[in-house]
């Protein structure tokens, strides 16, 4: 089994007094601050269909270990984030809870560790485990901008309203101007055209007191080539950040580039041509969505995470009371309408941790320091950084 480099644990319960986070592998001289890690966890915090919990926290990590003057140490870095909603729980006697919800860990978490109380499924399934991952994710971004790589995303479908259908991009200004406009608006979308009919679908929505999914994309520009590798089915890194961004609560997909759409086209349109550019090999589109054979191909990542309505409903919906036997209906628990926008800083922070992890993989190193000139040295898709002998040889294989 592969080994990654970097690797992150989070600790907490959704309303219990604080969540932990503690990131093991993340070179020395790595410049970090908290106010850098608040400003992502605001993200977090803020987008149109969100639930009741965001009026009561206002989210700040603290790091408490691997992070001296200003700049990581090499050591684990430990992140605390308090639960400002715990106090409303800390000396109530908590409502026993037998009622499963559909589509949550309730049930099967019962099934599986024996629980006697279905909250205690809750409180470590929830969502709130996410604003952990961001702390974690903005010091692996903290990392990544050290090497000119910068991530961003945007959301693309709210429901049934859905940006104008686009071939993936493959310009880096174009995808930056996309993140700053995404960031104008509650719904996180780049599409002018698709803000207010995304907003008044999250709006009917919570009218009819139900939920809504949709669609989020994340991009990462300036990544070398040859990040991840062919040779084994998990250092692949599209299989690596398509398990980091399914991991998110309620992710139900993921795809890159053309995604699914591609097997809608013959092959002579779902690859990337390439052409020489003086003494640079160039592709004019970006099907693949940065990667091929496994591997980063120099153009920028996009990948799309499909996010379900949350399972959470004001309306009731069909269960069956544990303690009883007898059928019963489902009783709301406070949560988003809709989390979409919300999800875009979390698909981010995954995106960068997976990235971070290959990078440090690839350059090696205990410091900045060393890692900087290993990266300088990196081959790049240029014909003097690909030298071929052009000659006829054989495999040389002994066989029996």
């Amino acid at each position: 089994m592969f080994t990654t480099r970097l690797r992150f644990l989070t600790a907490g319960e959704s309303h219990g007094p604080s969540l932990t986070g503690i990131l093991e592998g993340m070179p020395a001289g790595v410049p970090l601050d908290e106010a850098a890690i608040s400003r992502e966890l605001g993200r977090r915090q803020r987008g149109y269909g969100s639930g009741g919990r965001m009026k009561i926290e206002t989210d700040h990590a603290r790091i408490t270990a691997g992070v001296m003057a200003g700049k990581t140490t090499g050591g684990p870095i430990a992140f605390v984030i308090q639960n400002a909603d715990f106090t409303n729980w800390r000396d109530r006697d908590v409502a026993a809870m037998t009622v499963p919800r559909p589509g949550h860990a309730d049930l099967t978490g019962a099934a599986k560790y024996g629980y006697r109380e279905l909250r205690l499924s809750l409180e470590r399934a929830s969502a709130r485990e996410t604003a952990m991952r961001v702390a974690v994710g903005t010091a692996c971004r903290s990392l990544l901008a050290e090497f000119g790589i910068e991530l961003g995303g945007y959301v693309t479908r709210i429901g049934t309203v859905d940006c104008a259908d686009e071939e993936p991009l493959n310009d880096v200004a174009q995808l930056k101007a996309r993140f700053v406009a995404a960031e104008a608006n509650d719904v996180r979308c780049h599409d002018q055209a698709a803000i207010a009919a995304m907003r008044q679908a999250i709006e009917d929505t919570i009218t009819q007191k139900d939920t809504l999914g949709g669609v989020v994309e994340v991009a990462a520009l300036g990544v070398p080539v040859g990040l991840g590798s062919h040779v084994h089915y998990d250092r692949r890194i599209d299989a690596r950040i398509a398990g980091a961004l399914m991991s998110i609560h309620a992710a139900k997909g993921v795809e890159f580039g053309c995604g699914f759409d591609v097997t809608l086209r013959h092959g002579t349109k779902a690859q990337d041509e390439l052409r020489a550019d003086g003494d640079r090999i160039v592709r004019d589109t970006n099907r693949a969505g940065g990667i091929e054979g496994g591997m980063t191909n120099g153009a920028p990542i996009l990948a799309r995470t499909a996010i379900k309505p949350i399972a959470t409903t004001i309306a009731s919906l069909q269960s069956v009371d544990l303690a009883t036997g007898q059928a019963s209906a489902t009783n709301y628990e406070r949560s988003d309408f809709c989390q979409v926008p919300r999800a875009v800083p979390i698909a981010e922070a995954m995106l960068a941790i997976v990235l971070a992890d290959a990078l440090a993989e690839k350059l090696g190193g205990d410091s900045l320091d060393e890692m900087k000139p290993r990266f300088d040295s990196l081959k790049q898709l240029r014909f003097p950084d690909l030298p071929m002998d052009a000659a006829p040889w054989r495999f040389g294989y002994e066989t029996e």
